[in-house]
């Protein structure tokens, strides 16, 4: 999306008013999270397709080229994995080498280079050095003398230096998040979770927190909404699932067989799928009828962080807001009704109980 476009949904989303807005997030106050680590996740060997990622996957234009290998790190082959992390890692240089020259650096051949190429949605090798210099003009434009999204953080760094870095890693990841979303994809999820019966939510782990926030969500504008963290409780609701009704699986890395199970469970009895992950090609995108992605860059020292969650509760307000938008002045009705019963609850003052009450 251009940044005309996003600008004019904001002032769109914005125009609500805070007679709307006001209710959308969580009505108590002081009320925090804390993410925890997630845990290990494991890949699925043999996830059952849903989904052609390479033949849905529109050409990669300049501007989103590094998130797009970014998102395909997973499904490449070790080699080629060593060439995207060569490019990733100096775009500016990697765009002023011939492709022999990028193979010595990666270690491999020219050959498995136009593999890579291909697997990214490219055709020919002039194409990803003339996609990468844009973006890393683009990178240069944006990044100005604020610290370099792809370095982690370090042993010398001061907590200045450290804040910087995490608020601007956090700010591009929604950034560029918003730069990848797909509208169509967005508004056939919209429209697949506004008419379902009902709508079960699967994620562990961190991205549990994520789900149990689009549950909240959904459930105060008066939807049938269901949110399963256990892997037992998943696959037999799953397993209940019809055609009409909608299952919506979270997962960072789109690898984790507890969120990727029960959402093929879903699709074989009918259900519209909808996953929400970084990685397009990943296991559980293959698995989606829908797939919605971040774009996070996650460095080793900051594995599972923050960030990523950000991102992703970003995509779910999107898909909340479009949600309650279907239905404004029931979703508006409910959300009072809501906010109200709360906040009529922090309005009272504490009763004081003296010791003889007992």
């Amino acid at each position: 999306m251009s940044s005309e476009y996003r600008n004019s949904n904001l002032r769109m989303s914005i125009s609500y008013g805070p007679s709307f807005l006001k209710f959308i997030f969580d009505p108590r106050p002081g009320t925090s999270l804390g993410w925890p680590h997630p845990q290990q996740e494991d890949r699925m060997a043999h996830p059952a397709p849903r989904r052609d990622a390479v033949d849905t996957a529109r050409e990669p234009a300049s501007a989103d080229i590094l998130m797009r290998i970014r998102g395909a790190l997973p499904s490449l082959a070790p080699s080629e994995q060593r060439v995207a992390e060569a490019v990733l890692s100096d775009p500016a240089a990697a765009a002023h080498l011939p492709i022999g020259a990028l193979g010595n650096l990666a270690d491999t051949s020219s050959a498995t280079v136009m593999r890579f190429c291909r697997a990214i949605g490219l055709a020919k090798y002039p194409q990803l050095r003339l996609a990468l210099a844009s973006a890393a003009a683009r990178e240069d434009v944006l990044g100005g003398d604020r610290p370099a999204v792809t370095t982690d953080i370090s042993a010398t760094d001061t907590l200045d230096r450290i804040v910087e870095k995490i608020i601007y890693n956090e700010v591009r990841a929604l950034e560029e998040t918003g730069t990848g979303v797909d509208i169509d994809t967005l508004s056939r999820a919209i429209d697949a979770v506004s008419h379902a019966r009902r709508v079960d939510i699967f994620g562990v782990g961190a991205s549990g927190f994520v789900a149990q926030d689009l549950h909240q969500k959904l459930h105060r504008i008066g939807l049938m909404a269901f949110i399963w963290t256990d892997t037992h409780a998943a696959l037999t609701a799953a397993a209940l699932l019809r055609p009409g009704d909608v299952a919506v699986a979270i997962s960072h890395s789109g690898t984790t067989q507890d969120t990727i199970e029960p959402l093929q469970v879903a699709a074989e009895r009918g259900a519209t799928t909808i996953a929400l992950t970084n990685f397009a090609r990943s296991p559980l995108a293959q698995s989606a009828d829908l797939v919605l992605t971040t774009s996070v860059r996650e460095t080793p020292f900051r594995s599972g962080a923050t960030v990523s969650r950000i991102a992703q509760l970003a995509i779910i307000d999107c898909l909340f807001v479009g949600v309650a938008q279907r239905s404004y002045d029931e979703s508006t009705t409910a959300l009072q009704k809501t906010f109200g019963v709360i906040h009529r609850r922090t309005r009272q003052p504490a009763s004081r109980r003296s010791p003889g009450d007992d």
